[in-house]
């Protein structure tokens, strides 16, 4: 593990100005690029120390607001640990927030977001890698179906509605993946029964993308998120292990 530097980033697309955290290793030698789709809740303390985590692993980690549309981070108030009582009324303090993404929108800056990591002198040339929790979950698998020339790896973790009946589900993109996924599923989520994970797994297995798709038993949708109650210490440590080992051999 090695030092790392998080700094406060813009970035700039036709509909307004990106928000968002960059966190790499402090020795200034660039290094793979990793973009880091949020959770529901947003950029906060918890995500940086997340992308600060993955730095120090050796990557340059581009976390960004994608509710910026609706406005700078946080764009709802948080409390600094996120009850089960207090988690609707949130949820549903983000739902205007969340309506401003589109996947449209989302892969439209998603591009944007690439293009900002290509131009960094932290990073390295070629592919990236990309990981996404809840929503962000999707966002990845539609980065790699959408961008799918410029991203190597990516991974989803307690992902939400990945697999739905909906025309623009995010499991409909698979057969334009080239990319190794891998996908950790809580079994006690929601937004993401059986049917669901059974259904992208036949999507993805039909498509021939590489991929790995596990279930985490008694892990809870959220289980990367240790500032809500949702958190798994031992689901949480299982990701990692299971995230740096796909960016170690794709990226």
């Amino acid at each position: 593990m090695t030092a790392v530097q998080g700094t406060a980033v813009e970035i700039t697309t036709p509909d307004g100005t990106v928000d968002a955290y960059l966190a790499a290793p402090d020795d200034s030698t660039p290094r793979p690029a990793v973009l880091f789709y949020m959770d529901a809740f947003g950029l906060r303390p918890h995500l940086r120390s997340m992308a600060d985590r993955l730095a120090s692993a050796g990557y340059a980690v581009l976390v960004p607001n994608v509710f910026y549309r609706f406005g700078p981070a946080p764009v709802v108030e948080l409390p600094d640990f996120i009850n089960p009582a207090e988690r609707p009324e949130i949820i549903g303090q983000l739902g205007p927030a969340a309506r401003t993404l589109t996947p449209e929108g989302a892969m439209r800056d998603a591009a944007f977001y690439l293009d900002w990591l290509a131009a960094s002198p932290l990073t390295t040339d070629g592919p990236v890698g990309v990981t996404g929790y809840c929503m962000g979950a999707g966002l990845a698998l539609r980065t790699a179906g959408t961008h799918a020339d410029r991203v190597a790896a990516a991974a989803g973790f307690h992902g939400a509605y990945l697999a739905t009946d909906a025309p623009d589900s995010p499991h409909l993109l698979a057969d334009r993946v080239t990319a190794e996924l891998y996908f950790g599923h809580a079994d006690q989520d929601s937004t993401n029964p059986a049917e669901q994970i059974d259904r992208l797994e036949k999507s993805l297995t039909a498509a021939g993308v590489r991929h790995r798709s596990e279930v985490y038993a008694g892990a809870h949708h959220g289980f990367t998120q240790a500032d809500t109650a949702m958190y798994g210490a031992e689901a949480s440590e299982r990701h990692w292990t299971a995230l740096l080992e796909l960016l170690g051999r794709t990226l």
